[in-house]
């Protein structure tokens, strides 16, 4: 592949796009609210699309298509688990949230939630939510860097580490100069550069298939028998645990932060209507795009070496071969669009859990604006090259972990903001309690227990939602000004709620 092409050229225009939305949001950054919670100002359009793309990475183009085309229909039953959880999540906890974190003191971060929505006096539930984000959240943000780097060297023939530099510098620009605003608003533009690219490829891929004298689903199944199947081997704990994806949203720090963000409860049923609308027709192009791989390759056998060697590239190699170069760079740029909008929310989460929950609570507490902004973007900084040093050894087995990841999240952090926003005699012990038995539980039953087949977040999400209510209901009911400001965030939510169904 030559220096220069069309594909090259077309990145270069969207990084350098992407820089510019980030400038543009710098001046419209005035505060630290601002830097890492846009002023909870985002509409129902940029709420809903940026919560979608900070949630799919590179996994949606890649992961996803690439297990439909080696094990067929089968593979689906994680984004059923993803839809059903995406849209409880939406219903169960946005609106709420965004009312109990402005009440809770304008809280600006989760473990600044869960610090006031409990009186934690002594700010330990702040220390110990802060340091699983970060701990969870630099490994993420590593594996996030490897997989813009080993897009560049697929498509790019680049060397690794120029790669992995040129990858995360881009992303580094327009989280450290703009913030919030400019994350959520390229990643309102990612989101629709996904979604384009996923209805087209499998548009184009059934029509180049040739033989459509006979149903595809035939096809397929005389080339990769059970492919049709959704059920085929699967026992009914494999489907549980691939639907049980779903339980990690609830607890998912950089998708509950859009949440924060909305400009109102009011804003929150369309932002849930237009983010489980792009979801579905994402979910469904990338299974498509699978599915109807096995077809397009197996008619063309001569042309399939790449991705039968390895699945995960169907989705590049169909975009390379049926389309235009400069078409095929706008597509291919969806790829990077899925791990740039991820990788730079997690950023902004560590960013800001640094600077207001450990930088401004323990060491500057009456730190100016301006200066908690710069904070932030050192904080960016610092977390990157962490993140790089880990991505820096691709083969490293610290990345391993970000397979349960998600995980550790959605059991840490699930039980205890769904309870935190229902139950008003959950106590602070409860919560630290359940949080730190959701993560253990992951991380032991990962290491000794994965021949089980169930997938870790069951367990932990189990373990912890018991501990809650156990521990909570032993120790002394949480004081009056914890239940009134409880009572307080409800009585609000359902005053908007009302008003938005009477049409105000």
């Amino acid at each position: 592949m030559s220096q220069f092409n069309p594909t090259l050229i077309t990145f270069i225009f969207y990084i350098v796009a992407m820089i510019g939305i980030g400038l543009y949001a710098y001046k419209a950054t005035t505060n630290f609210d601002d830097y890492i919670l846009g002023g909870r100002s985002l509409g129902s359009v940029v709420t809903a699309l940026s919560a979608g793309a900070s949630d799919m990475s590179g996994w949606l183009l890649m992961g996803l298509p690439g297990a439909i085309y080696l094990s067929g229909l089968s593979e689906a039953w994680i984004a059923v688990g993803l839809i059903i959880g995406a849209w409880l999540n939406w219903l169960l906890v946005a609106g709420r949230l965004r009312v109990h974190t402005e009440v809770q003191h304008n809280a600006l971060t989760l473990p600044d939630y869960f610090t006031s929505r409990f009186g934690d006096k002594q700010k330990v539930i702040r220390i110990i939510s802060a340091v699983v984000i970060l701990i969870f959240f630099a490994i993420y943000c590593a594996s996030g860097m490897v997989a813009g780097a080993r897009l560049f060297e697929s498509l790019f023939r680049w060397d690794y580490t120029t790669a992995l530099w040129i990858g995360a510098i881009a992303t580094i620009s327009y989280v450290c100069i703009g913030g919030f605003l400019a994350i959520s608003w390229t990643d309102t533009f990612q989101a629709g550069l996904m979604i384009f690219a996923l209805l087209l490829a499998p548009i184009m891929t059934y029509l180049a298939i040739g033989d459509h004298t006979q149903d595809v689903s035939v096809m397929v199944e005389s080339i990769r028998p059970l492919a049709n199947n959704i059920l085929s081997d699967l026992s009914m704990v494999a489907i549980l645990s691939s639907m049980a994806w779903g339980l990690g949203y609830f607890g998912q720090p950089h998708i509950l932060i859009r949440f924060m963000a909305a400009d109102s409860v009011k804003s929150i049923p369309a932002a849930r209507r237009i983010g489980m609308t792009w979801m579905i027709l994402c979910l469904g192009g990338a299974v498509s795009v699978g599915y109807l791989g096995i077809a397009y390759f197996g008619a063309h056998p001569e042309i399939g070496a790449v991705v039968n060697a390895n699945p995960e590239t169907v989705f590049m190699e169909i975009t390379k071969i049926l389309f235009n170069p400069w078409i095929a760079g706008i597509i291919l740029a969806a790829i990077l669009a899925a791990v740039m909008s991820t990788l730079s929310c997690q950023l902004l989460v560590c960013s800001s859990t640094l600077t207001e929950d450990l930088y401004k609570a323990f060491l500057r507490k009456n730190a100016s604006q301006n200066e908690l902004v710069w904070i932030g973007r050192l904080m960016v900084l610092v977390v990157a090259v962490l993140a790089l040093s880990l991505a820096h050894n691709p083969e490293s087995k610290v990345l391993g972990l970000v397979a349960y990841a998600w995980a550790g999240f959605g059991a840490a952090f699930g039980p205890l903001v769904i309870l935190s926003l229902f139950w008003k005699r959950m106590t602070l012990n409860g919560a630290i309690v359940g949080m730190i038995v959701g993560a253990v539980t992951v991380i032991l039953w990962k290491n000794s227990f994965a021949d089980t087949g169930i997938y870790e977040i069951i367990p932990g999400f189990i373990f912890s939602l018991i501990s809650i209510v156990v521990i909570s209901l032993l120790g002394k009911a949480p004081s009056k000004d914890v239940t009134d400001r409880f009572d307080q965030a409800n009585a609000l939510y359902e005053k908007e709620m009302q008003e938005l169904k009477a049409g105000k």
